[in-house]
């Protein structure tokens, strides 16, 4: 009976889950934005859409991250691996709402596109966590370190001026940077650099729709 009810609670966790994820404002982070009290300078229009393109592009990644969380998170073999996979999916639900406030503060919006990244990245999940936890973790930890890399290279696109946005992605950035960390400690497989690049060439064309859509 027990064992049912551990089922049936993690069954509503992950649709609360899915609610917080794609529903809009719907995220209810455990720490205040990095920004909350930070000021930046006026942006012109072209300025503002820019900055918005690349929040919009992380909090897509967000959105993907958690799906892949979720995923690995109902196939996951150990318990260790799984209770891992939770908390650093709870630090993915601070970035959504990071990243949403900041859209709204912009004039702008989240992505037409997460429910398919979403289902994307909760796919991939499942798929590495059925074959075993150390290629899932491995997976996990490649996928963080590249939304790392991203990560760093739009704070230094971002507008002069736009002060908020660079605070939030350099928080995220420090956030995925333990992630990758704590995945591989917890046993994952280090992916050899062709699968790395692979990924990034995924994660480019992801980026390029979802900076205007």
């Amino acid at each position: 009976m027990d064992r049912q009810q551990s089922r049936a609670d993690r069954l509503i966790h992950q649709f609360d889950t899915v609610l917080r994820t794609l529903a809009p404002h719907a995220a209810s982070p455990q720490r205040v934005s990095p920004a909350k009290d930070v000021t930046g300078e006026r942006m012109d229009d072209h300025e503002r859409r820019h900055a918005a393109g690349l929040m919009r592009i992380h909090h897509t990644g967000g959105v993907c991250l958690q799906g892949l969380y979720q995923g690995q998170g109902i196939t996951a073999q150990l318990p260790h691996a799984r209770k891992q996979m939770e908390q650093s999916a709870l630090e993915k639900i601070d970035h959504l709402a990071w990243c949403d406030e900041r859209l709204e503060q912009l004039h702008s919006r989240t992505s037409y596109l997460n429910p398919l990244f979403y289902i994307a990245g909760f796919g991939i999940g499942a798929a590495t966590g059925a074959v075993s936890d150390r290629v899932s973790l491995g997976f996990l930890a490649a996928a963080e370190e590249q939304a790392g890399k991203s990560l760093d290279l739009h704070q230094q696109s971002l507008p002069a001026g736009d002060a908020c946005s660079r605070t939030i992605l350099r928080q995220m950035a420090i956030d995925e940077a333990h992630h990758a960390h704590i995945a591989l400690e917890a046993g994952g497989l280090r992916f050899p650099a062709p699968i790395k690049w692979l990924m990034h060439l995924g994660a480019k064309m992801v980026t390029r729709g979802v900076y205007h859509f």
